[in-house]
């Protein structure tokens, strides 16, 4: 598990996201594979009946309006992977983690925005021929990193 890298931290969160239950079941898991903070842009939504573990007050929530204060306020030393479902991403199977970074997802229908995919560090996607519900992608990204597999690269500080 990653309990075992020193000075690693991750966090996760949804761009836009469509549906507040959706953000409940992203932040249950989060909580569950040991993310260290949660976030939206955009829309905005409070404690959710599918967020059983009450993970929004368990650890840090960050709410941005737009993708632009999002950005500003990234974690010095933390790396941007946007998860999207676009033809330049790197496949998730293959993907190298890094030690720090910051997950970003877009909803369903839109996906991320286009500034969000330009400024990513890395844009990730894994085999599905359609999208799929978000905080199950963002589940399935955050199993890939706790899957022991020798790839965390390592910061550009």
């Amino acid at each position: 598990m990653i309990d075992n890298f020193e000075n690693e931290f991750f966090g996760i969160g949804i761009q836009n996201g469509k549906t507040p239950e959706n953000l409940g079941v992203l932040w249950r898991s989060a909580q569950n594979m040991g993310a260290s903070f949660i976030f939206t842009i955009g829309n905005r939504y409070a404690k959710q009946a599918s967020d059983t573990h009450n993970a929004v007050k368990s650890m840090p929530y960050f709410h941005y309006d737009t993708f632009e204060d999002f950005y500003r306020h990234l974690p010095k030393g933390a790396m941007l992977v946007g998860v999207e479902l676009a033809k330049e991403a790197k496949s998730l199977e293959t993907f190298n983690h890094p030690k720090r970074c910051v997950y970003l997802l877009g909803a369903e229908d839109h996906g991320l925005s286009k500034m969000a995919m330009e400024k990513s560090q890395f844009l990730v996607k894994f085999k599905s021929e359609l999208s799929i519900n978000v905080a199950v992608a963002g589940s399935i990204v955050m199993y890939d990193r706790g899957v022991d597999k020798p790839r965390f690269i390592r910061n550009r500080d």
